[in-house]
Order: structure tokens, then sequence, then C-alpha cells
């Protein structure tokens, strides 16, 4: 007896490796561990300073912060706001995308102020100063001739260093032009995204939570293992293992595969298994802060960005991304049921009891959180921070 994991359309073979470890593990109720636990200072979800240091290394780094469907035509923009920073992000004539910082160079406004649109020129509606789309250039100043001679080569608006891959477009603040976003992910990571075609994917849903919650919180409530059937009962709790996993690392990234409970029954059937994202799901995290959550037929997508404002805030966007050729009636009430469990696991269940540590840690800064062997995901994050910010990360 036999069951192919990987349907058509639907689905997208896991590596033969991870399967076959993953179904161990169900097996002999073992799951990939840590060398050791790990002890994390409590300070660090709630110290002002430890937040400048984490918001000032996160804009050394390429940060996920569109999709290229988002702006698919030349001249199309979205506007975002990312750490503090005002971006407008642009499709060019030619294809390639470009992020600028949203500043007039004259007195500071912003060149744009709607969400999204489409636009062959940019203007501060402050006082009429205009930029050209491709190059940012400055075009036009209203009443040149009361000012000193403005040098347009060194008055356009500034530049980030903008690159598109799988169709997720990255941002890096540093403009360190030595480091491509290829080598940024890495080998293993492209060859993760790659199968899901995630250029030829849209946003079918889109929603954005400002939480009082650390950033970290709420990456180790998403990536963690060792919670669903306490915390999830009755919901995801049902339809995911707990504390069984297969762990892989990619330099600063890391992935987590788990098994969906169905899988545990097949194997006691004795069905023999072909590995596939129908029944092991999977969690690619893009350091520092975006997430990518394998589902049969799309991709929950999570980028969490901390606030400026306080360590104790936090942004959280969550993004459904589906192939286009395979968007039916039928997989549309797949992604409303799959909303549905991930809003009330999120809403009702996770960020309340994260919510619930983030206000202890205020009253109890001292001492330590415990992040056990089997929270190997939540490990690898934490200690990559801690490489960065030492300036020992690689």
């Amino acid at each position: 007896m036999s069951e192919d994991l990987s349907e058509v359309k639907r689905d997208v073979r896991v590596q033969a490796d991870v399967s076959a470890r993953l179904i161990t593990h169900l097996r002999d109720d073992t799951t990939d561990l840590a060398d050791q636990d790990l002890h994390v200072p409590i300070e660090h979800f709630v110290s002002p300073v430890r937040a400048k240091a984490e918001i000032a290394l996160m804009k050394t780094l390429p940060l996920l912060v569109a999709h290229c469907s988002e702006i698919p035509n030349a001249g199309d923009f979205v506007t975002r706001e990312v750490l503090g920073v005002a971006l407008l992000i642009v499709r060019q004539s030619a294809g390639g995308v470009q992020a600028y910082l949203n500043m007039c160079r004259h007195r500071g406004g912003r060149v744009e102020t709607k969400p999204s649109g489409s636009k062959r020129v940019f203007m501060c509606q402050y006082h009429g100063w205009s930029y050209e789309r491709d190059s940012g250039a400055l075009r036009n100043v209203p009443y040149e001739s009361s000012f000193d001679q403005i040098d347009r080569g060194c008055n356009g608006l500034h530049r980030y260093k903008t690159e598109q891959r799988h169709g997720l477009i990255f941002v890096d603040m540093s403009n360190d032009r030595e480091r491509s976003l290829a080598d940024y992910l890495g080998g293993e990571v492209d060859a993760q995204i790659t199968p899901w075609e995630l250029e030829k994917s849209s946003i079918y849903l889109e929603r954005t939570f400002t939480l009082d919650i650390n950033w970290k919180l709420v990456m180790d409530g998403a990536i963690d293992i060792l919670h669903p059937r306490f915390l999830h009962v009755g919901g995801v709790g049902e339809l995911i293992e707990t504390n069984v996993g297969v762990y892989r690392r990619y330099g600063r990234h890391g992935q987590h595969f788990g098994a969906r409970t169905k899988l545990r029954k097949l194997i006691k059937a004795g069905v023999e298994l072909n590995g596939g994202s129908k029944y092991i799901g999977s969690n690619l995290v893009i350091y520092p802060n975006a997430m990518m959550i394998a589902a049969p037929d799309h991709i929950e997508f999570w980028t969490v960005w901390p606030s400026i404002e306080s360590p104790s805030k936090s942004i959280t966007q969550i993004r459904f991304l589906v192939r286009s050729e395979i968007l039916t009636p039928e997989i549309e009430k797949r992604l409303q049921k799959s909303w549905e469990i991930l809003e009330n696991a999120a809403t009702k269940e996770d960020w309340p009891m994260e919510r619930y540590i983030q206000q202890n840690a205020e009253a109890a800064p001292d001492g330590m959180f415990r992040y056990g062997r089997s929270e190997v995901s939540c490990q690898h994050l934490h200690l990559q921070l801690a490489a960065d910010l030492a300036g020992n990360g690689g």
C-alpha cells in the first residue's frame, strides 16, 4: 500500500533525507536536538539599549519589504515604513526595482503619500519639487531662480540597494555593494524557495497587526514546536505534531520541518510514503525577521518588525501567496479556512500568551529564559542575533 504525497499543482516534494528523518522521528518518538539548553537574558526583550542595537543591526542586512505582484508594471509603486524609514519602492521602465528614501531633498516632505499606485514622476506636495521614477533624479524645481544654483546631480532621491529574487523584494539600507542577495540567502535557501514559484504567485490575503510584544517573542511563538498540543487545544494542536521535527541550518537562516498529524496515522496504517508538503509542513526563517511557512496550496509569509517606539511593541505582517494557476473556487475556500485557523491561533492563543510573557519580562527583567534542546529553531535565531551583535556573525 502506497501514497504519493506530492499532488500536481498543490504540493511540493520535501527532500528525501528530511522526509525519511521525520518519519523515523515519528516512529521513535524523537526529534532533532541542540547540543544543550540556551539561556537568554530576559532583559533582551525589554531593554531599550538592546532594541536600539537590534534595529541598527537590521539596517545593515537585506530586509524583505515587498512582493513582485505588488508592482508588476513600470511605474507601479508602494510606500512602506521600515524600521522608521519611509521607503518608496518603484518598478522601473527596464523591469528592475528601486527603493528610494521617501524624502524630498528640499525640506524633507514625502514625495509620495499614497500607499500604492503608478506614476512617471513623483512630486512633493509641499513645494512641488519633482523626481524621475527610474533614477530618482531631481526633475523640476518651481521658482528655481529664487534659489542659489542647485546641483541636480547631488539632489536626487536617496537610493537604497534593492534586489528582487524569487519574486521577493529586499532592501539593504547599508548599501553594501560587495554582498549580493544571492550570496546572503545562499544556495540552500534558494533551493527551498525555488519550487514554490513565488515569482508566479500573487498576494491573496494580507493583514497587519500592531502588538504590545517584543518582536523576538512573536518570532519564537511562530517557530517553536514545543507548544501546539498545550496552547492550541482543539485547533492547530490537532493538526500538527508537537515536539517532533527536523531542523536544517542555512548559515544565518534556518528551516524547521514538522509533521501534520495525519502523517503519524498513515505511518501506523503501514502506508508507504513519498514525502511532500501535503503532510510535511516547513517554516523557513529568512534572517532576521521573515518566515516562509509552506502549506499544500499556499505560502504563509510573515515579517515581524521591531517598533522604533518601544522594545515592548512590534508590527507583524502576514500574507498568503498563491500560485495563480491553482487559484480555483475550491482553493479559495481552503485558503479562507486556513486563515480562520491561523487567525484564531494567533490572536486568541499565541499573542495573548506572548503578551503575558512580555508583561512578566517588564515586571521581572532579571534572570534568564530557557530554550530547551528541542527548541532548536528558536535557539538558532537568538544565537545568530547574539553573534551578529557581537560582531562575530560572519
